[in-house]
């Protein structure tokens, strides 16, 4: 995996942790009648957009850098010879 895209892998699980995370604070808070539920409910709904986007962020990232940098081109096991004759 290319670094810009290693990168972009590891904020996007720290992003979905943290998340997540708040989901379970928003939960317990909901569970035991905090005044804290709703701001935290609120926050979770925006957490959610950001990991969104970091997800979205990998396959972007993963996309681009194909384009700069192109693929390593390789046959595969696919791709034969022609015969001596047809050239």
């Amino acid at each position: 995996m290319p670094d810009p895209v290693r990168a972009a892998a590891v904020r996007a699980v720290i992003i979905i942790a943290l998340t997540l995370t708040q989901v379970v604070v928003a939960l317990l808070c909901t569970l035991a009648g905090s005044w804290l539920a709703m701001p935290m409910a609120l926050s979770s709904i925006g957490s959610t957009m950001v990991a969104t986007w970091a997800v979205l962020d990998i396959w972007i990232t993963r996309q681009a850098w194909r384009q700069r940098d192109g693929v390593v081109s390789m046959p595969s096991s696919a791709a034969r010879r022609r015969p001596m004759g047809r050239q």
